[in-house]
């Protein structure tokens, strides 16, 4: 059984195994430079993950004391392994963002994001029950890990490789991809993936989530991209067109939203069990925690982009957030 494949001369895939979770697996890059290799993304901190990035960097000889990291964003499927995998003699890059947020997770975030999902009508044990379910809450790394941040336009030189870091938040604040542009290759993370689409999910008021998203979709719609390399699933080459079906999806989406309020005001959890999910379960009832807990979040993002627009207001309600459909005048 192989570990590793050559998706082009000096670029090799490991494919790291997600159990439990509907994203199967996610996409661990090496780089083969001349006198040093990277490493983008690693996998949660979880024995099947470590086992996959183990036999695959045996299988292609890759030395780690000869092989920097990179981390496209702070979700443990990506960041997990990097203080497994790090050696002290190398650099870890983590955009500058990201390891602010990287960092929180150590203090009272997830008791802020409970809050946050039950204004917005999660029912409270459930929120609860979620959080420790979720993957960025059991799998992300532990222990102390020297980072090195990296900003928007930043390069990252193998000598074969020059790399050039482009931040594009949405999927999460700090969001950097990887474009090479002789080869014209892209590291997209979850930027942009091509089977499915990037949950864009908002988790605090802090941040414009979707607006940013789309805003980062036009920042890099113009670059001169061969070959994607995306975090899940399958490389692929049609990058204008992908890009343009991800605006379509996040435009039917607001659509859907609206049309759901037209029957009256709703939190963001009654909204999502309107919604239309690409899942195998036609019950909202009968959703996994986490799926509902991922589809609340999206609904969110959105609601708060057409609220941004003056197309629908918000209210607290005996404790939730209650949005309608704003009168227009």
């Amino acid at each position: 059984m192989k570990f590793a494949d050559e998706i082009e001369n000096g670029i090799f895939r490991i494919e790291v195994p997600l159990p439990g979770s509907p994203l199967k697996s996610i996409n661990s890059y090496i780089v083969i430079g001349k006198e040093k290799n990277l490493m983008i993304d690693t996998g949660m901190n979880m024995d099947e993950c470590i086992e996959a990035i183990k036999k695959g960097l045996e299988e292609i000889k890759v030395d780690l004391s000869k092989t920097d990291i990179f981390i496209t964003h702070m979700h443990a499927d990506h960041s997990g392994l990097a203080v497994v995998l790090a050696r002290e003699e190398r650099v870890v890059y983590f955009n500058r963002k990201e390891i602010e947020m990287f960092l929180s997770f150590k203090g009272d975030y997830w008791e802020n994001v409970i809050a946050f999902m039950r204004r917005h009508g999660f029912p409270s044990d459930e929120a609860e029950n979620a959080v420790y379910r979720h993957p960025g809450y059991k799998y992300i790394a532990k222990g102390y890990i020297n980072l090195h941040p990296v900003e928007d336009g930043d390069v990252i030189d193998l000598g074969n490789f020059i790399f050039h870091c482009i931040q594009t938040p949405g999927h999460t604040p700090g969001h950097t991809c990887l474009y090479e542009p002789d080869k014209k290759i892209f590291f997209s993370g979850d930027h942009i993936l091509y089977d499915i689409t990037p949950n864009i999910s908002a988790w605090s008021d802090e941040e414009e989530f979707l607006e940013n998203y789309l805003r980062s979709l036009e920042k890099v719609e113009n670059i001169d991209v061969r070959l994607v390399l995306p975090g899940h699933r399958s490389p692929f080459k049609n990058y204008k067109e992908r890009i343009d079906e991800l605006k379509t999806h996040h435009r039917n989406r607001l659509n859907e939203i609206i049309e759901i309020l037209k029957d009256g005001e709703k939190t963001a959890y009654e909204i999502a069990a309107l919604m239309k999910w690409d899942i195998d379960i036609k019950r909202w009832e009968d959703f996994p925690l986490l799926q509902k807990w991922f589809a609340v979040g999206e609904a969110v993002s959105h609601l708060q982009y057409l609220k941004k627009k003056n197309l629908i207001a918000s209210e607290m309600k005996d404790g939730k957030l209650i949005f309608s459909l704003k009168i227009q005048t």
